[in-house]
């Protein structure tokens, strides 16, 4: 599946939030931070990143099913470990179709996140 049409939607979401800063790896849009990996120089990017006025940084993936399930749950968990240090979250945003396997892996794997429906 292609995350680009779901981009879109995202950012409105994020929009709707009481942001400062906004970052997505959308066309018009700075692209958030990428962090790699020290032994696995892995790349994780966020697809978007957003600071609230209290000075929060919040990371939002938009979360689709995959085979590699270990791979989402790796990216995921530093993301949201990220999120924690700067006092933000994680938000898992799951477009029709997708929310309860984001939800069960959410759960299985005891992530720091919040799935919201896309």
């Amino acid at each position: 599946m292609n995350k680009e049409k779901y981009l879109k939607k995202a950012i409105t979401w994020a929009n709707k939030k009481s942001i400062v800063t906004l970052r997505a790896t959308s066309e018009g849009y700075e692209n958030p931070k990428t962090f790699i990996g020290k032994t696995t120089k892995e790349e994780i990017q966020p697809d978007l990143s957003f600071t609230t006025h209290g000075g929060a940084k919040h990371y939002s993936e938009v979360a689709l099913k995959d085979d590699n399930e270990k791979k989402l749950v790796a990216k995921w968990k530093v993301l949201s470990f990220l999120a924690g240090m700067k006092r933000g979250k994680l938000h898992l945003l799951a477009p029709r179709g997708h929310k309860a396997f984001t939800q069960k892996i959410v759960n299985l794997h005891q992530i720091n996140a919040v799935v919201h429906a896309l």
